[in-house]
């Protein structure tokens, strides 16, 4: 059978699954959650073009691009594997509904004309998915996706690791041997990685995970003939010291992240754990980990609201000087890309200010 791109069919849902919008109103609530509207200058369409994003596509239409799957009536496993997106497609704005649709250029000159119309099915094209656009800018997050690494105590203990170098080096660099012992599990290809500092939950100080140094990469060049004897690598890339002691992990294919953007399914409050890069704030397409993860109910594509505890002082106009409590402040929001038990790394996206160690990273409101 043929193979066809979506790009071919029109993806549209059913008028008939959320209550009508009125038509004049482009700032109403999507299936009655006040959280959720249309930004007053939405446009009736937006072109697909390459670099677009769906957080970014969302954000020309919608308050809170976290939104995105409630214009769309997608259900949960919806969120995680969506309809894909193609550049030369035309997302259409229906006013009448309130809801988002998705066409191909010139399928769709009644836009409003969506009554009693259900999701097309899909013909998913492998030629093709690289071309879809992801959730968030890859450029900003392609080497977190599979470094660093959090790890437990103990994690790094039973993979390979460097017992010697040629020449006796203490350092090694580009094109350097290294010797290797550990079961390669008939992998060729190794990331390099060091367990590193301590990560401790702001709320409870105990330590939660570490967060393994990423420092290179290696390439098997002959592997060991006898149990006494290691395998032989060559250093393809470094990027941190690397010497005798040090582990390796295979390299893992990076995954290509095409999760709609949505709050958690339970309300979760988190504290901002770290800054990568030990600093202690972050601003705008930085990373940051959360104090929650896999076993809190968190994935890929969650959405969490920055905000800052409010700071207690004096009233000083009060007689008494009594002491308050100011509330918290939303500044932005965080987009989690990667997901460990019970850490996740985010990237800060649409802040107002900086983000501190600390922080609390929430459900939407």
């Amino acid at each position: 059978m043929k193979n066809f791109s979506i790009a071919a069919l029109c993806l549209v849902f059913s008028a008939t699954l959320a209550p009508a919008v009125h038509a004049q109103s482009a700032t109403a609530s999507v299936s009655g959650n006040a959280r959720c509207t249309f930004l007053p200058n939405a446009p009736d369409q937006h072109v697909v073009v390459r670099g677009d994003t769906l957080w970014g596509i969302s954000g020309r239409f919608l308050q809170q691009p976290w939104c995105w799957p409630q214009v769309w009536d997608m259900n949960r496993d919806q969120i995680r594997n969506p309809h894909w997106i193609y550049p030369g497609q035309i997302v259409y704005f229906d006013r009448v509904t309130g809801r988002l649709r998705l066409g191909a250029a010139g399928a769709a000159d009644n836009a409003g004309d969506t009554q009693n119309v259900k999701l097309s099915p899909r013909i998913r094209s492998d030629e093709l998915d690289g071309e879809a656009i992801a959730s968030i800018s890859l450029s900003e997050i392609g080497q977190f996706l599979t470094q660093p690494l959090i790890i437990d105590a103990d994690e790094l203990a039973g993979t390979p690791r460097i017992v010697a170098t040629r020449e006796n080096r203490v350092v090694l660099g580009n094109d350097d041997t290294a010797y290797v012992r550990g079961d390669l599990q008939g992998h060729n290809d190794f990331q390099v990685f060091r367990a590193g500092k301590p990560l401790k939950d702001p709320s409870s100080g105990k330590i939660i995970g570490y967060e393994a140094a990423f420092l290179g990469t290696m390439l098997l060049q002959r592997a060991s003939r006898a149990d006494n004897e290691p395998h032989s690598f060559v250093v393809t890339r470094v990027k941190e010291e690397i010497g005798v002691g040090d582990r390796l992990l295979p390299v893992e294919p990076k995954p290509f992240i095409n999760t709609a953007p949505h709050p958690p399914l339970e309300a979760v409050e988190a504290r901002i754990v770290s800054v990568y890069g030990g600093v202690s704030q972050a601003g705008q397409n930085q990373i940051v980990t959360i104090n929650r993860g896999r076993n809190d109910g968190i994935d890929i594509g969650t959405v969490l609201q920055l905000q800052r505890l409010g700071k207690t002082m004096t009233d000083t106009t009060s007689g008494r000087k009594e002491v308050i409590r100011l509330p918290d402040e939303r500044y932005g929001n965080l987009f989690v890309f990667r997901v460990f038990n019970n850490i996740s790394y985010g990237l800060v996206m649409q802040v107002r200010d900086t983000v501190q160690v600390g922080d609390i990273a929430s459900s939407p409101e």
